[in-house]
């Protein structure tokens, strides 16, 4: 698994080694591809759609239809170099129904840098936009017509599924970007791919905006004059409401193809000199006024597990900027253990003072610093003024530093104790960690004993989550239960960015205490979530649910605005034919439902899960991606001893289909948190440290054998020479190849190579 900076170098090492490709007379790459500095501190990391030309031998780098004849080049890159694959179509059609997008993109690339005769692997990488989720993959090879199609399957045993999780060939190389290997593509061949994935449109003041990776670098264009580039962009939107939809910005000339009042299309199409050099950015707004609301009825789709309607009750903001905000009560709660030294300590600090500068004099604030023990910067709430910010700044300057282990608990309670008597505000508990720790369930626990006293307006708890190393569904669950926002990075430089976007979310709340009045003949009745959240200007409020019964026309919804008055309205429920309730409620249950699963420890609500993630294609922590091969054209008979091997190694996974070959993914999901790496204050972002196990030594022993003794001829190349021997060769070669294959060595040279 490599990291941005290892792909990056890999790239640089890539478009050097493509110089060496010679394209015919008059034929050359675009002058800014030859005269680009090719620099290490430059990223490189995809901005749309690519794919890659795994190279460890630069010596197989030449163009298959004009072969430069060029001298020998001796050695392997280390790691593999990548070589973008030039692009000859693209095409993206882009459906968003309320806050959510799904994006499908097509094109194909041509392996323009492996000589004749030779193969490499494919790595494709697909950057998505904001809480984007990969939904399928499709990829055809045409010299060997071989296709891939994405599965998601389900794995009942555990330690199965922490087997596959380990060896997927696809991961995240950074949160928005996944990328996966097609094994041995030969040069020349098209590689036509087509991805799917969804995202959210971010809301504010009123707009919904859209942002998708759509930018393609210089070195992507095909060389040559006649070779056609044709881009295609779809747009359709679907608001889901029964408002008009207004026009913002739109960033490439789409041009309208038909207009309705919820409803509206765009298309873009044409030849091009240069691929898209601009991200399709679009924005539209549903409402000028106030909060307006709405609920949505849907029957089931066909051969849906799950038989109760369902429904889908929003409640919209609009973009009144006079209407009135709660004062704000706000303790800050903030690690800083010893993983969090560095630059994740100093941008949490950096948020925090841009935080505190939004608070008016009125509201009022504290910070708690933990780590195995607190720090309380007052031991009293403290007004918002310019002079206990100044002093905020000073005290954290001297008290924010990283030490020590992580207890969640004990500052949680001291934060819910500053804030028992707030009478006429929101009260809010903002927690920043990096790790896991072992009460995380009790924790939980306990805070649903402390929000359910009966208060006019309890503690919100808004959770925010950096690296890999936290339980992101201990701190979702902790969200859900103090009716508050929940946000997370991966990359320590967008700390600021994303802490200061939640922060502005939880801290602009007009309506609270929300409550839906359902009425109790209905059956089976499930709220996603159970506790409904607070409507703020940064984000729209969405409830699903399902149900068994019949619903009424009307539902009563009440709630309490910023003046403490009384807030109600009567909602007509109506029927959303057009719209894909299924598929756009889809990753809130599936997160919603973690939460409680991983609460509970309920096998029953994990097998939830991986239905809905297989029924509707997003991904869970229960299921893992795989690529089911395809071989349309004939194929030689393999040996039968051959066979008989590889039926013993490559395994069927669950769900699969035996007779197809597979390429495993591995799971997408973020995990439960690591309280290994939080015991031993591993910053977030950095691997931690194995040992090689016994196998891993033998097995890398057993390889440089191999290599010395047969060089470039692998063992599954051995195996195949075995059919030409006579039986009793046959017999002694078969069982040293067996012997061998204990280590996986046969295994692992199918995948390198792959000679079958």
């Amino acid at each position: 698994m490599a990291s941005a900076g290892d792909f990056t170098t890999s790239v640089t090492c890539g478009l050097m080694l493509s110089k060496r490709l010679y394209y015919g007379k008059g034929a050359s790459p675009a002058p800014e591809v030859m005269t680009r500095s090719l620099s290490l501190t430059e990223s490189y990391l995809p901005t749309s759609v690519m794919a890659y030309a795994v190279v460890p031998e630069p010596a197989v780098v030449d163009n298959p239809d004009v072969p430069s004849y060029q001298p020998y080049v001796h050695g392997r890159c280390e790691p593999p170099a990548l070589i973008p694959l030039h692009m000859h179509d693209v095409s993206m059609q882009v459906d968003c129904c309320m806050d959510t997008a799904f994006v499908t993109v097509s094109g194909m690339w041509r392996m323009h840098c492996i000589m004749a005769g030779q193969r490499c692997d494919c790595r494709i990488a697909i950057p998505m936009g904001d809480q984007g989720s990969l939904l399928g993959v499709e990829v055809d090879v045409s010299e060997t017509e071989r296709s891939y199609n994405s599965k998601w399957v389900t794995l009942a045993d555990s330690n199965d599924t922490q087997k596959v999780t380990k060896c997927g060939d696809g991961y995240f190389l950074t949160p928005d970007i996944y990328t996966f290997k097609i094994p041995q593509v030969d040069g020349g061949s098209n590689v036509s791919i087509k991805v799917s994935w969804s995202q959210k449109l971010s809301y504010q003041d009123g707009q919904f905006c859209l942002n998708v990776p759509f930018t393609f670098p210089a070195y992507v264009i095909p060389v040559g004059k006649k070779i056609p580039k044709r881009e295609k962009i779809q747009l359709n939107v679907n608001s889901g409401i029964g408002t008009e939809l207004l026009i913002k910005c739109i960033s490439h000339p789409l041009k309208e193809l038909s207009r309705e009042v919820r409803k509206l299309s765009f298309i873009y199409e044409a030849e091009v000199p240069a691929w898209s050099t601009s991200d399709l950015n679009f924005a539209y707004t549903v409402s000028s006024g106030g909060i307006f609301s709405g609920v949505l009825l849907q029957s089931p789709p066909l051969r849906d597990f799950d038989e109760r309607e369902m429904f889908c009750f929003y409640l919209f903001p609009g973009n009144n900027q006079n209407m009135k905000v709660f004062r704000k009560e706000v303790v800050f709660v903030v690690d800083r253990s010893k993983s969090m030294q560095g630059h994740p300590i100093e941008n949490v600090k950096n948020a925090l003072l841009a935080s505190l500068s939004k608070l008016s004099p009125q509201d009022s604030f504290n910070i708690i610093a933990f780590n195995s023990e607190i720090r309380l910067f007052s031991s009293t709430m403290v007004l918002a003024t310019q002079g206990s910010i100044l002093n905020a700044n000073e005290w954290l300057s001297s008290n924010l530093t990283a030490d020590g282990g992580t207890n969640i608990m004990l500052p949680l309670k001291q934060a819910i104790k500053l804030l028992s008597d707030t009478s006429d505000g929101i009260p809010l508990i903002f927690l920043i960690t990096d790790g896991s720790v072992e009460d995380e369930r009790e924790i939980c626990n306990v805070m649903k004993g402390y929000l359910t006293s009966g208060r006019s307006v309890s503690p919100r708890i808004c959770t925010f989550g950096i690296g890999t190393y936290c339980n992101h569904y201990f701190l979702r669950m902790l969200a859900q239960i103090g009716r508050g926002h929940y946000d997370c990075t991966y990359d320590a430089d967008n700390i600021e960015l994303r802490m200061e976007r939640l922060f502005t979310t939880a801290s602009s709340v007009v309506l609270a205490n929300i409550t839906m009045g359902m009425p109790g003949n209905l059956d089976s009745l499930e709220l996603f979530p159970s506790h409904i959240p607070d409507l703020s200007f940064g984000s729209p409020l969405i409830v699903s649910g399902r149900y068994k019964g019949d619903f009424p026309d009307i539902i009563k919804v009440n709630g309490t605005l910023a003046d403490m008055s009384a807030f109600a309205t009567d909602l007509k429920v109506q029927n959303a034919k057009d719209v894909p309730l299924d598929r756009i409620l889809a990753k809130r249950q599936i997160d919603i439902l973690t939460c409680q699963a991983w609460l509970s420890e309920s096998k029953e609500l994990e097998e939830k899960v991986a239905k809905i993630s297989m029924q509707t294609c997003f991904p869970s922590e229960y299921t893992c991606l795989i690529l089911q091969q395809t071989d349309s054209g004939k194929r030689v008979p393999e040996p039968i001893l051959v066979r008989e091997i590889f039926n013993k190694i490559n395994r069927p996974i669950k769900g699969c289909l035996n007779s197809q070959k597979i390429v495993v993914l591995g799971s997408l999901g973020a995990g439960f948190g690591n309280l290994t790496a939080t015991a031993k204050n591993i910053p977030p972002g950095t691997e931690e440290p194995k040992s090689p196990e016994g196998a891993e030594i033998l097995f890398k022993a057993a390889s440089n054998c191999c290599s010395m003794l047969l060089d470039r001829c692998c063992c599954m190349c051995f195996i195949q020479a075995c059919s030409y021997m006579n039986n009793q060769c046959s017999i002694v070669f078969s069982q040293l190849c067996t012997a061998l294959a204990c280590f996986e060595c046969v295994n692992c040279c199918y995948e390198l190579c792959a000679c079958v």
